[in-house]
């Protein structure tokens, strides 16, 4: 029910370029915007995306910005309420006259703000979800930079059925993140014929975790997919430790190190998580190195973060696009630039749109959450 809800409103929401409104762009600044969620569960996580991009701005602002022009970048609390992120995309676009909305959060939410996108004809670059309906069909003002979920929930299925894992579980949070993993890794379970023995979900606004873990233990899971995030993720796990139910783990890349290792700390060790960026262990990786020495350069005591580490990516993409469109920068010459770059590479990560497909990554891999609560690819 829910995906076709999205899927209708992706379909209204997408059509061809008309002429875009082009505000935003000045003599000397860019202005970026996005409604992102910055309070509640997944509000630690979301905040590190937004550390990530602006250690990329400043760098860039202090020699100088691209082409002569300062990249001014505004985020708004939504609390992952759609209507909350809808009334916030529409004062980025009206009031503060933002170039493009990038980086915002959230499946509901981009599925809410499509609309607006298509009304004002501004750019959505790089949101955060990676829901298989806005990939399907080509929306010429959105461009992704992650790799979408249903890559993620093919590599963790495949993984399950190739270890010989029959018994497996999904849990998920009710919402619209949660809807649309679960839905990604049913198409995924249909392909590799492993069939889940239990879905066991939550309600966001009173979530049982008790009831959840007593339902897992019942099911007696050889592993769970934790289709969730932020605190859901490790509240959930907690509570299944305090069964008899010894299930393996495994998440997607939306699950946070930095939660994962403040909440569960050595009780994370063994957890699986599939990602979606390079290993910041890959330091021979140009995209790695930069952000190292950037975070280093800046607060010599940062410790790196995987979150903070993937709003750095999607804001050195942006800022590389940016440069390549040169000093006339409209929404039309963005998209012309970055349809006919080919493939743009940062190392191991590589991302390549064209006027018939705005998806940008493939990159997936799996990583374990080792005995120093670091991730082993």
């Amino acid at each position: 029910m829910f995906r076709s809800f999205l899927v209708l409103l992706v379909a209204l929401c997408t059509g061809g370029l008309g002429h875009a409104r082009n505000e935003g762009v000045t003599a000397d600044e860019i202005r970026l915007g996005a409604s992102a969620v910055l309070s509640g569960p997944l509000g630690p996580q979301t905040a590190q995306y937004g550390e990530g991009s602006r250690l990329m701005f400043d760098a860039v602002n202090a020699q100088g910005g691209v082409h002569g022009r300062m990249i001014r970048y505004t985020t708004l609390d939504d609390g992952f309420d759609p209507q909350k992120a809808v009334e916030n995309t529409r004062q980025l676009l009206d009031t503060d006259k933002v170039f493009m909305i990038y980086n915002s959060t959230g499946t509901a939410q981009t599925a809410a703000i499509l609309p607006l996108i298509k009304e004002h004809r501004t750019l959505l670059f790089g949101p955060v979800t990676g829901a298989s309906v806005f990939r399907e069909t080509l929306n010429p003002y959105v461009f992704h930079v992650r790799a979408g979920y249903a890559s993620e929930a093919a590599k963790i299925v495949s993984q399950l059925r190739q270890q010989g894992i029959s018994r497996v579980a999904v849990f998920y949070q009710d919402d619209g993140l949660g809807k649309t993993l679960l839905a990604e890794l049913k198409k995924a379970s249909d392909e590799e014929k492993l069939a889940f023995v239990a879905e066991i979900k939550v309600d966001p606004k009173q979530p049982d975790f008790a009831a959840a873990a007593q339902a897992t233990e019942k099911a007696q899971p050889q592993a769970v997919i934790v289709a969730t995030a932020g605190t859901t993720f490790t509240s959930y796990i907690k509570a299944v430790q305090s069964t008899a139910a010894r299930p393996a783990y495994y998440g997607f890349s939306v699950a946070s190190m930095d939660v994962i290792h403040r909440e569960l700390k050595e009780r994370a060790r063994g957890i699986i998580l599939a990602q979606i960026m390079p290993s910041l262990r890959s330091t021979t990786v140009p995209v790695v190195a930069e952000y190292l020495a950037l975070l280093r350069a800046k607060s010599p005591s940062a410790q790196p973060s995987a979150s903070q580490f993937e709003g750095f990516v999607h804001a050195r993409l942006l800022v590389e696009g940016l440069r390549r469109t040169g000093r006339n920068l409209t929404t039309e010459s963005f998209i012309k630039t970055m349809e006919d770059a080919g493939e743009i590479s940062f190392g191991r990560f590589n991302v390549k749109y064209s006027p018939k497909s705005h998806n940008g990554s493939t990159y997936v891999e799996l990583a374990i959450v080792d005995a120093e609560g670091s991730l082993r690819y």
